[in-house]
């Protein structure tokens, strides 16, 4: 199960600390405004400066950005995806999903309330009027889940939520099979659009060696990202690469350690806690062109340019589709991953995905390859976190979080919530406004993390 590989300068070497601190995520640095207009509108510095030579090649490559401008582009969805979590929030149940096009990233949120249409443009974003909310197409695509969760559906590889279409997309090899899977699902064919699709996905996995990690001595795969879960380091990888109780071992063929949770088919992770003799460190393997800093998780929007690391392909480059799609592999139905335009091979399952410098999930599998183009589908970093109560290894230094959480203290902070830059919480009698734009994992809260929140 050979894939993307956190080589060795990203495995052992010297030593880092799990970070929030620095969290420098492109975009919104310094003063927080609760104008997100402002932030959307301000080229604050994003950190996109700080990108590697080996990411800047591939989004050349394959995206035909300039350095410069892909820099530009990365500052520009970093900010946008702020602003949309921004009205996401003040919006509610009127949100039908929000999405970036064009090198300036172009921000357009979708609303199921024309009255909605001023408070959007003043953010900066383009409004547009829709039929579905971004909860009831969540809400369909769910009971699909539900179904495919009980028995994989035949002839029915791939659903997916589509914020563009404002529809739940089915791509079915028959129109036969895709009507059976929504009548078992209960779904109304009004939310739903099926698309013909003959390609079968399946996870990028073989037995051939290489400069990864193995299982059990035999199978290979490949670091997603390092993380820490107290005192305790170790690294997130796909779930169909082990299960708890298996022994891993490093590029080198040295004990580096054993599977501590898997989950698959359903979903699509897992984490490895290594021995003493493995460093984490806050990187993605560069193949030699630089190795990429990671500082921090905030998921890039639907348009949004991301870039793959793999031990087979290397470093190629695409833009996210759309967000919690589901997925047929022969294994079983795997939910809540990413569809991306990224092309990857067998030996590149388990590996790194990441948007500008934040981490966005792991390589789960795919159909096509990179000579001729396909898609791939990543297992988001942050629910694989937040199931197995890690924190991510950045390059900052914030406190680790516990490995039992004590409980909170109350008020409107929660962990698993965007916050974008402006924002006030509460957190026991206190209340604090939000820094950096950033998803909250467990252990991040107000006080411990300065970085992130200010007291007020």
């Amino acid at each position: 199960m050979e894939s993307s590989v956190l080589r060795r300068r990203a495995l052992a070497a010297c030593t880092a600390t799990v970070a929030v601190g620095a969290l420098a995520l492109a975009g919104l640095t310094g003063s927080a405004s609760a104008d997100p207009a402002s932030q959307f509108r301000t080229p604050t510095a994003t950190g996109a400066e700080q990108l590697s030579p080996g990411l800047l090649k591939a989004m050349r490559r394959d995206l035909g950005l300039a350095a410069d401008e892909a820099r530009s582009r990365i500052g520009h969805e970093a900010r946008a995806a702020a602003v949309a979590a921004g009205l996401k929030r003040s919006l509610g149940a009127d949100f039908a999903g929000a999405r970036v096009s064009g090198d300036d990233a172009a921000l357009t949120v979708a609303t199921t309330d024309a009255s909605d249409a001023a408070r959007i443009r003043e953010a900066g974003a383009r409004p547009v009027v829709v039929e579905h909310s971004q909860a009831e197409l969540d809400s369909a695509k769910a009971a699909l889940d539900h179904v495919a969760l009980r028995r994989a559906p035949e002839g029915v590889p791939v659903w997916y939520v589509d914020v563009a279409a404002n529809r739940v997309v089915v791509q079915a090899a028959r129109a036969s099979a895709a009507d059976g899977f929504l009548a078992e699902a209960g779904v109304a064919r009004d939310v739903v659009t099926v698309r013909q699709f003959a390609e079968r996905p399946r996870t990028f996995t073989d037995l051939r060696g290489g400069d990864a990690y193995y299982m059990n001595g035999s199978g290979r795969c490949s670091i997603g990202f390092p993380v820490k879960r107290g005192s305790q380091s170790g690294f997130v990888s796909a779930g169909h690469c082990g299960t708890p109780g298996v022994s891993t071992s490093g590029y080198n063929q040295q004990a580096q350690g054993s599977f501590q949770g898997s989950t698959f088919p359903g979903r699509d992770y897992s984490w490895v806690a290594t021995n003493t003799g493995w460093t984490p460190r806050a990187l993605v393997n560069g193949y030699g062109n630089g190795d990429v800093t990671v500082t921090g998780s905030t998921e890039a929007l639907e348009g949004a340019s991301i870039c793959r690391s793999g031990s087979t392909t290397g470093w190629h480059c695409g833009t996210v589709q759309q967000r919690n799609t589901s997925v047929t592999y022969q294994e079983g139905t795997v939910s809540g991953v990413t569809r991306t335009n990224v092309c990857a091979e067998p030996g590149d399952s388990g590996g790194s995905f990441i948007s500008g410098s934040q981490a966005q999930g792991v390589t789960s599998g795919g159909s096509g390859n990179c000579s001729q183009g396909g898609t791939t589908y990543f297992q988001p970093v942050n629910p694989a976190l937040q199931a197995y109560g890690l924190t991510l290894v950045t390059n900052g230094t914030p406190t680790d979080p516990p490995t039992d959480p004590p409980t909170e203290p109350g008020g409107t902070w929660a962990a698993g919530t965007t916050y974008a830059a402006g924002d006030v919480v509460t957190y026991g009698s206190d209340s604090y406004r939000c820094l950096q734009p950033h998803q909250a994992q467990p252990g991040w809260t107000p006080p411990n993390v300065p970085a992130l929140w200010q007291h007020v």
